[in-house]
């Protein structure tokens, strides 16, 4: 499972959709939100939201990072042209948040509250199901009050709904909102499950008359179960982590990923970097990884990722030219070698020669290219038809005139990184 976060404006509006559905008709969340980017007429918005110029407001960055209070990243009880300005003031600018400097770019408006009670709640997913954290004493650094959280453990097969919720509340719940509590919670276990979450966050959440409001939402949803709910998601986007951009060529995978059923993945760590990998398997994939930071390399590193889960001829062909056309742009600044470690432990059901046959077009299509910035390719693979897989590039080598080493299961999986790197 991978765990994708998502903008807290696209997890308030997915609640808001199917509150009715899952969660409450007696209770309302009116999920009145607005999304800002650098490309939105702020001076058309009230056309469309007229609550923006009657009410006070609350705005803040939505770019995947939290503590934005503690440094003054919200503006709250707010007129429309205060929030203006505020954006204004920080649209495009960057920030540094925990050591990591980005550029503001996305921003959310959302009316402002008054209320004096602020509860917390969480779901995350675990290995025995999932746990649920609720506490009447949101709006803080739940840390510091983390003996007022009840915790709530719902097995995989296990009904919410036969879940006696109200006799797991903590202690100081008032008798009054034990019910509305329950019956919310319960809702929300629903929503969280039922729309392929994997982590969801409210702190805090307030009640206002027959509204409950989520004031601040961190969602991350599992992106692998994109073919069962990507449907009821709609038009949701991953965005890049805070401090990151991504490329096309990362995009372009990651397209390809949610399309297939098999895993590929790419994550560009230095585009000049003289070692690049093709690893299949995300286990071999950190295994690689760490051995080449290990030996003292982890400048060099171009690039992370794995194909993986028996990709198609064709997939693994995408996914290899993608590689090595960024591979392949440019010489090394001081003209030594670069690297393609084509690498992955033993298969249990992926066809090497078929994954191998992608990657060989690939080099074959690359072939002036990768002599003209001095490639040297290591390649150990095991698993079925693995003999074939490595006989073919083997032969390929000798085709293109481009160094390439051959190994099998009987060499260790990370041996061919010793290989490449001593002496380089």
């Amino acid at each position: 499972m991978a765990q994708r976060g998502i903008r807290e404006f696209d997890g308030k509006k997915m609640l808001a959709r199917y509150w009715g559905e899952y969660i409450s008709k007696d209770l309302s969340f009116p999920g009145r939100i607005v999304l800002v980017d650098p490309e939105t007429k702020l001076d058309d918005l009230p056309n469309e939201y007229s609550w923006l110029k009657k009410e006070k407001l609350v705005v803040k960055p939505d770019q995947l990072f939290g503590k934005r209070g503690k440094h003054g990243l919200i503006a709250a009880n707010v007129s429309f042209e205060e929030a203006k300005e505020w954006i204004a003031e920080r649209m495009n600018k960057k920030t540094t948040i925990g050591g990591v400097t980005g550029t503001l770019t996305h921003f959310i408006i959302e009316p402002y509250i008054p209320h004096d009670k602020e509860f917390y709640i969480a779901i995350k997913s675990v290995r025995e199901g999932d746990t649920i954290y609720f506490s009447n004493h949101g709006g803080v650094d739940i840390e510091s009050v983390w003996d007022t959280v009840a915790e709530i453990n719902v097995g995989v097969m296990e009904d919410i709904d036969k879940i006696n919720i109200e006799d797991k509340l903590p202690k100081d719940t008032p008798n009054e909102n034990k019910r509305v509590l329950a019956d919310f919670i319960r809702g929300l276990f629903r929503f969280y499950r039922n729309l392929g979450y994997a982590y969801l966050e409210i702190n805090p959440f307030v009640i206002s008359g027959k509204d409950i409001v989520p004031l601040d939402l961190v969602a991350r949803l599992d992106d692998t179960a994109v073919f069962e709910f990507g449907s009821k998601w709609g038009d949701i986007r991953f965005p890049a982590p805070f401090g990151r951009n991504i490329s096309k060529e990362e995009a372009y995978i990651k397209k390809m990923d949610a399309k297939s059923g098999a895993s590929l993945k790419l994550t560009i760590l230095n585009p000049k970097g003289r070692i690049w990998t093709m690893v299949a398997g995300g286990g071999s994939s950190v295994i690689y990884a760490d051995t080449i930071v290990d030996l003292g390399y982890s400048d060099e590193l171009a690039n992370y990722g794995e194909y993986s889960g028996n990709p198609s001829t064709d997939e693994t062909y995408e996914y290899a030219k993608t590689v090595i056309d960024l591979m392949t742009r440019e010489r090394d600044i001081k003209g030594r070698p670069k690297f393609l470690l084509i690498g992955g432990g033993i298969a249990n059901f992926t066809d090497v020669a078929k994954t191998f046959k992608g990657i060989i077009m690939a080099l074959r299509e690359y072939k002036e290219k990768l002599k003209k910035v001095g490639v040297k390719i290591y390649v150990r693979r095991g698993g079925p038809n693995y003999r074939e897989g490595l006989k073919n590039m083997k032969k390929l080598g000798e085709e293109l005139g481009v160094p390439i080493e051959v190994y099998g299961p009987e060499t260790h999986m990370t041996r061919i990184v010793n290989m490449a790197l001593e002496g380089s």
